[in-house]
């Protein structure tokens, strides 16, 4: 049974769309079949997979919309075990054609049901905000990934998001699970992202990820190459970082018997 997690946070540049790309290649390096679901309208996980954005004509925008199965908008990336529901800039406007619909929150959910047992993960990449679209996002997926950056404001915003995770928890998805935060972007000389690690800690506990993403110029370099980290440069720190998150998200999983 295919593990579905949301890979959100409402904030911008912290590390989110890197994350998917690099952990959707990771489990993939690692003989896990994995498919990504581009769910933010700016569709650079898309693109970050080698995927042409202007070429794209079916995607998560029909896959909202119910005008197509999930099986026809999955096309094959560049990365080893891994395909792809790429994005395009239209999906922005499903969040104003949802509205008037009936069980709006489920349209994604829904959509999934039919492939969710072919993969053994599907990771969604979220749109930085709190909209229908990340919405739909955490009431599909069994779980969700928070990345926060280890930079000044970190926490900002933070309790909006675990609030709404909450009431999706109440109303719509009762067995939503935060796997857990993520540290990225942490520069072991800058004191500031010492800080942030130890505050996320002392405030989260356990609900916090070992391995944390450094921040690494190779990992920056790689989405314009249409590449994941691992292609890109596979011995660099980043790629290394990513390895490792997967290997803690697989034992995490074999030790609570949730994935095969």
């Amino acid at each position: 049974m295919g593990k579905i997690i949301a890979i959100a946070n409402q904030k911008g540049g912290v590390g989110k769309t890197t994350t998917t790309i690099n952990l959707a290649a990771a489990l993939g390096v690692l003989e896990k079949k994995v498919l990504l679901i581009d769910a933010d309208p700016q569709a650079n996980a898309s693109s970050g997979l080698g995927i042409s954005i202007e070429e794209v004509e079916l995607g998560t925008y029909q896959l909202f919309e119910h005008s197509i199965s999930a099986k026809e908008a999955i096309v094959g990336s560049n990365s080893p075990n891994v395909d792809i529901i790429p994005a395009h800039i239209d999906l922005v406007a499903i969040e104003i054609e949802l509205v008037d619909k009936q069980n709006r929150e489920y349209m994604l959910k829904e959509a999934l049901e039919e492939i969710k047992n072919d993969y053994d993960y599907i990771l969604i990449d979220c749109a930085p905000s709190l909209g229908l679209i990340t919405l739909n996002s955490l009431v599909a997926a069994d779980s969700v990934i928070i990345p926060i950056q280890c930079e000044y404001f970190a926490l900002e915003g933070l309790g909006k998001l675990l609030n709404t995770i909450k009431s999706v928890q109440k109303i719509h998805n009762t067995t939503l699970d935060i796997e857990g935060l993520l540290l990225t972007m942490y520069d072991s000389r800058l004191r500031l992202s010492n800080q942030v690690v130890e505050e996320v800690k002392k405030h989260f506990q356990s609900m916090v990820f070992k391995t944390i993403i450094q921040r690494n110029v190779r990992l920056s370099e790689a989405p314009s190459y249409g590449e994941s980290i691992i292609a890109y440069d596979a011995t660099s720190t980043g790629a290394v970082n990513y390895i490792n998150l997967a290997n803690e998200i697989l034992k995490l999983h074999s030790k609570d018997g949730k994935s095969n």
